[in-house]
């Protein structure tokens, strides 16, 4: 099956997909649904051949449509996803958060059990070539992971169409909304469910001076969390979103009784002030306790990918295993599921930093639960 992508949503997220899809030789995008004019004029210039339509509906009707991306704001991916279910259900490629709300866990288990076609979560971090490199060593550098650490130090969110991320209302938060990935990695590295979150968290910097329709920003700039997996590890989060003068973006690690591995990613290439040379290269780093002595290799990722996003070509890596679950020749390695945890995940952190009490998942009623 070529894959003829469907594109809901070509926002700032939707036109990094837009120029990663078209690096594949065997993909293209057929129709876009896009309401705001701004990127509906960017989407068009970018693929000019691409049939722009006014609905979902309209989309689905385009008959040579056989997969599908969605990439618009959070708080319309479930229902967008449900009304997909209703018409025409395509194996779709939805961004993260998968929901946004705790009390849409009923609608996640419906949709869960009646979707026919693939549903893979857009969890890009897994595909960054150093992290995919630093997984696919942990098990071996560490001889178990038994501390998983995970820091962000980062600029401040960008602009979006009509500043929905603004609004924790929209966005489900900031550690829905931008750390689900990081929730998804600790799942992924660890092989594990988390058990228990403790978090502390709030908004001490960013967007204070900012208003909307007279409203302030309420989204949260800084937090740390600490999670407890049912195999007896543990993980924390550290992030900052008023930190974009540190050379590296990301900063992962991970220990066990035979050593430590650990990878650092740079941020975006486009801001990296000129002035400072050459952006930073990826490293990872495999530390063992006997004999001592790091060994540090350089990951270096191809320009062009760079030049098509922000996330050290992930994006690209992740279309290429998507179009091969959608054609029945993969498997889905984003799947519902995951998703879902990552969202739980964020939701409960919310949840202990402003409660001030430590979250038990299996006490909420958004967690997962079996089928």
């Amino acid at each position: 099956m070529k894959p003829i992508y469907g594109i809901i949503g070509c926002g700032m997220m939707g036109q990094e997909h837009l120029r990663n899809i078209a690096l594949l030789p065997e993909a293209e995008v057929a129709a876009i649904f896009e309401p705001d004019a701004g990127m509906r004029a960017a989407a068009a210039a970018a693929v000019p051949g691409a049939l722009m339509v006014d609905s979902i509906e309209d989309l689905l009707a385009v008959e040579a449509v056989n997969c599908l991306l969605i990439a618009s704001p959070n708080y319309l991916h479930l229902a967008q996803l449900e009304k997909i279910a209703a018409i025409r259900p395509l194996p779709v490629l939805v961004e993260k958060p998968l929901f946004t709300a705790p009390e849409d866990a009923p609608r996640l288990a419906a949709l869960r059990a009646a979707y026919p076609q693939p549903i893979w979560v857009a969890m890009e971090y897994r595909y960054m070539p150093p992290v995919a490199r630093m997984i696919s060593e942990a098990e071996a550098a560490t001889g178990g992971i038994r501390m998983l650490t995970i820091r962000e130090h980062r600029f401040p969110f960008l602009h979006k169409v009509g500043n929905w991320n603004r609004f924790n209302r929209n966005s489900g938060g900031t550690l829905v909304e931008k750390c689900c990935h990081f929730f998804d990695l600790m799942r992924h590295i660890l092989k594990s469910d988390p058990v228990r979150i403790m978090a502390s968290g709030g908004q001490a910097v960013n967007h204070k001076d900012e208003s909307y329709d007279g409203e302030r920003p309420d989204i949260w700039d800084n937090a740390y969390v600490i999670v407890d997996f049912a195999s007896g590890a543990r993980a924390m989060l550290e992030l900052c979103m008023f930190a974009e003068g540190a050379r590296y973006q990301e900063e992962i690690s991970a220990v066990g009784p035979d050593g430590k591995i650990e990878c650092l990613v740079p941020g975006p290439g486009r801001f990296w002030p000129p002035h400072l040379g050459e952006p930073p290269v990826a490293q990872v780093i495999v530390s063992p306790r006997d004999p001592k002595g790091p060994r540090m290799v350089e990951i270096p990722v191809d320009p062009q990918l760079l030049e098509a996003g922000d996330h050290n070509g992930s994006t690209f890596y992740q279309h290429q295993r998507f179009v091969r679950a959608a054609a029945g020749a993969g498997d889905v390695e984003v799947a519902f599921n995951d998703g879902w945890w990552a969202v739980a995940m964020g939701l409960a952190a919310q949840q202990s930093a402003m409660t001030g009490q430590a979250v038990t998942l299996a006490e909420t009623a958004y967690a997962p639960r079996r089928k």
